[in-house]
């Protein structure tokens, strides 16, 4: 659940939570009003809105009370996950990667396309429910989050780019939702539309590099970007993007988590190892979508 503070409010929020030495572990709200933003449930701060932390009113110290009794469950948030809203740059993104007490935590950054990245997988095949990668079986498409053993398989991206701003360059890997932002056309489409116009092309043949993709270069935008514990722990300093946006766009909507999917498909491209290549999968994408209700028009040919 996010909470957003307006003007004086948030500036009057911000001064008690700074007098609170930022150890505050309760924070009660009242007087809120309950939005939507880009589909996520969020609570809005009105006029009469007032804030007490930890031990100001008796029913934050009863809660205080209940949490210290009940550790197993209150262990469930996990502290180590931080969400930065704040904009940087790339060299700053690669300082706090740096930092020892660094954490799992999300960034704007706004960069330029310098390139979009050959010679790897642009896309990859996912569960259309889930959209977490598909594993090939004997016969049939696997979801292993779904448990199931025959699904229609999706096409998602998973395309890596060259970036820069004034300063240094990075690599992005754009996944699902973020390509789609990004490119303006779902992965799904264009996969479908080259099978269209290759109908002769066998089913396990690869699609190429997308010319809507290709046209990205140069364009300039506001990207979330994902600091994880691969970035932290050395393994990589490729950036996972989990939304796009245009720099003018004051974003204020929506959870920055939400298009986080397809951990195995991140943990592969991370690793460098492709279980099952895209080109693997198509042709059971293909026939799996002429067996299934299309759920888009769009995706006729690929689920």
């Amino acid at each position: 659940m996010k909470l957003y503070r307006w003007d004086k409010a948030a500036s009057d929020f911000s001064e008690k939570f700074k007098a609170s030495g930022g150890t505050a572990r309760v924070v009660l709200v009242t007087a809120l009003n309950p939005k939507r933003f880009g589909g996520a449930l969020a609570l809005s701060s009105m006029t009469p809105s007032r804030v007490f932390l930890d031990t100001d009113v008796q029913e934050t110290k009863e809660y205080l009370a209940w949490m210290e009794a009940n550790l197993a469950i209150a262990n469930r948030v996990n502290a180590d996950v931080v969400t930065k809203a704040e904009t940087v740059s790339i060299g700053e993104l690669f300082s706090y990667m740096k930092q020892e007490d660094a954490k799992v935590a999300w960034f704007e950054c706004i960069a330029t396309i310098g390139d979009v990245v050959h010679g790897s997988p642009w896309y990859y095949i996912g569960c259309g429910v889930c959209h977490t990668k598909a594993t090939k079986g004997p016969t049939t498409l696997m979801c292993k989050k779904c448990g199931k053993t025959n699904i229609v398989g999706v096409a998602q991206y998973l395309a890596k780019i060259s970036v820069y701003d004034n300063d240094d360059q990075a690599s992005f890997v754009l996944l699902g939702d973020a390509g789609h932002e990004l490119v303006g056309r779902k992965a799904s489409e264009l996969v479908a539309r080259y099978f269209e116009g290759n109908e002769k092309v066998e089913d396990d043949h690869f699609v190429p590099m997308p010319q809507a993709l290709i046209d990205t270069i140069g364009q300039t935008r506001k990207f979330i970007v994902k600091v994880s514990d691969h970035n932290l722990t050395g393994k990589t300093q490729t950036l996972t993007v989990t939304k796009v946006l245009t720099p003018e766009i004051q974003e204020v909507e929506g959870n920055l988590e939400e298009n986080m999917i397809v951990p195995e498909a991140q943990e592969t491209l991370q690793k460098g190892v492709a279980d099952d290549e895209p080109s693997t999968c198509v042709g059971m994408v293909k026939r799996a979508a002429d067996d299934a209700e299309a759920e888009d028009p769009k995706r006729a040919r690929c689920g």
